[in-house]
Parts: C-alpha cells; sequence; structure tokens
C-alpha cells in the first residue's frame, strides 16, 4: 500500500472530524424535538452539506485567485500541458485540468479529486522558475490529487468552519441574546474553530512530505523541486493575493512567527529542501 502513514494520518483525522460533525447532528436532532423524521433531515442534510463544502470549498479557491483556464493551444502553455499529461499518466491518473492566475507571487495549488483535479500555477511562477524545476512543483501538485489528501484539507476547513458557526450562535441563543454574547459567541467560535483545525494541520504538514517525495520519484531527482522551493521562498510575498484557504493548499504557505509555525500547514522550506537533496 503506498503512503500507509499519510492513509493512516488522513483516517484518523477523518473519523475525527466525522465526530465532530456527528455531535453537531445529534444536537440538532435534540434540539427540533428528536423525531425520527427529524433524525432523518438532519443526516440528509449532513452529507448533502458535505458534499457541498466540497464543491464551495473547491470552487471558492479557485475564485479567491480569478484562475483562468490555461489555453493549450497557446504556445506559451504548450509544454506545460505536455509535462502534465505526460506525468499524469505516469501516476495513473487523469491529467487535471490547469488553470492561471495572478496571486501576485510565486506559487501553485491543486484542488480536487483523481477524476476531476484542477491545478492552478501563478503566472509569477511561471516566469520564475526553469522547466524542470516547473515541472518538479507540477508532480508535485499532480502528488496531492493522487494521494486525495486535498479532498481532507477541503472538507476538513468546511467542517471546521460548521462547527465554529454552530458554537457561535448556540452561545449567542442560549444567553441573553444581547450584544455581550454576540462579542463571546464571536470568541467562542473562533475558538472552536480552530481546535477543530488542529486536527486538520495534524496531516497537513505531513503530506507536503509526501507530495516532494513523489515529485521527486516522478520527474526522477529532488534537486529541480529543491531549487524551485528556494526560488519561490526567497521572493517578496507580501504582494501575495492568495486568501488564507487558499494559502493551506498551495506549494508554499511558510509562517515565520513561533506561534503560526506551530500551526502552521506547511513544514519549514529547508527542511524541505534538505529531504529533496538527501
Amino acid at each position: 500500500m503506498r503512503h500507509v502513514g499519510l492513509k493512516l494520518r488522513m483516517a484518523i483525522v477523518g473519523s475525527i472530524l466525522f465526530g465532530f460533525y456527528a455531535a453537531i447532528a445529534a444536537a440538532l436532532y435534540a434540539a427540533f424535538g428528536g423525531s425520527t423524521t427529524v433524525l432523518a433531515l438532519v443526516l440528509a442534510g449532513s452529507v448533502l452539506l458535505i458534499g457541498v463544502q466540497y464543491k464551495v470549498g473547491k470552487w471558492g479557491a479557485l475564485r479567491s485567485v480569478n484562475a483562468q483556464d490555461m489555453p493549450e493551444d497557446d504556445r506559451r502553455f504548450r509544454e506545460i500541458h505536455r509535462s502534465v499529461e505526460r506525468l499524469s499518466d505516469d501516476m495513473g491518473i487523469d491529467k487535471p485540468r490547469l488553470m492561471i492566475a495572478d496571486m501576485g507571487v510565486p506559487n501553485a495549488f491543486a484542488v480536487g479529486r483523481k477524476g476531476a483535479g484542477v491545478v492552478v500555477v501563478s503566472s509569477q511562477l511561471i516566469q520564475m522558475l526553469d522547466h524542470d524545476e516547473l515541472e518538479g512543483v507540477l508532480a508535485h501538485e499532480l502528488a496531492h490529487i493522487r494521494n486525495r489528501d486535498v479532498v481532507t484539507m477541503v472538507i476538513g476547513q468546511g467542517i471546521a468552519t460548521i462547527v465554529g458557526l454552530v458554537a457561535q450562535f448556540a452561545v449567542i441563543f442560549l444567553g441573553d441574546n444581547d450584544i455581550a454574547d454576540l462579542f463571546v459567541g464571536m470568541i467562542v467560535g473562533n475558538i472552536v474553530q480552530f481546535l477543530v483545525m488542529l486536527f486538520v494541520l495534524a496531516i497537513s504538514r505531513y503530506r507536503e512530505y509526501v507530495a516532494d517525495s513523489d515529485a521527486a520519484g516522478a520527474i526522477g531527482r529532488g534537486e529541480p523541486l529543491a531549487r524551485a522551493l528556494e526560488k519561490i521562498s526567497n521572493a517578496d510575498h507580501s504582494r501575495s493575493r492568495v486568501s488564507e484557504e487558499a494559502s493551506a493548499l498551495c506549494i508554499f504557505g511558510e509562517s515565520k512567527s513561533l506561534l503560526s509555525k506551530l500551526v502552521s500547514t506547511h513544514p519549514p522550506t529547508e527542511k524541505r529542501i534538505q529531504k529533496l537533496r538527501s
């Protein structure tokens, strides 16, 4: 079995997230009388909401960077399409939809699953990297699609948001409905959302190492991706137009402060480079 460690982590985190979701469903069931009809509606609504979260999360990530289709007949992108087609074939997945975006910084991310994946590359990344370096980045994003970890990330973010909102409104409606309850509810909601996201972060950093390793295997060596990460990390990221949600999916999203590093979605870039070159 490929990447037992990643699959085990995803299974554990998925079970925990389902537990949070089940708790919310049970609370709604109890709040609305506890009838069988209400239970059926809660369960159906939960399944539907998870599907909506996945679709909205995918759409939102693409929308946040104003991603546009990358024309295959445009000579600027023909080599990229050929590389992705070859790498996808080698990895045993369908060629994903390729899109380009002006993110303000060199970056890339993937959303979707094996049969409906999308890879978004920033125009700044294409301009900055040599072709073998860009191939390393593309292989990294294709690995995320093959490993299905991006689906876990998107759904996990959605569940964290829903649980946080329910906690927020529970505080408001169980209180006196005054302005103080509103502020307390917002604080509690954010704290609960943060706590749920910690479980998502438990796999986020590990999945980056796995995708780096897969990319090195796909292109035959780790040096091109290592050089790409060096160039990306040395770029000026103060002009980034990437949302926080999309940043968690990007190949680069390193934080500088100690607290941010503890809850970062990405491992330190220097460690990733070291592993690729070892």
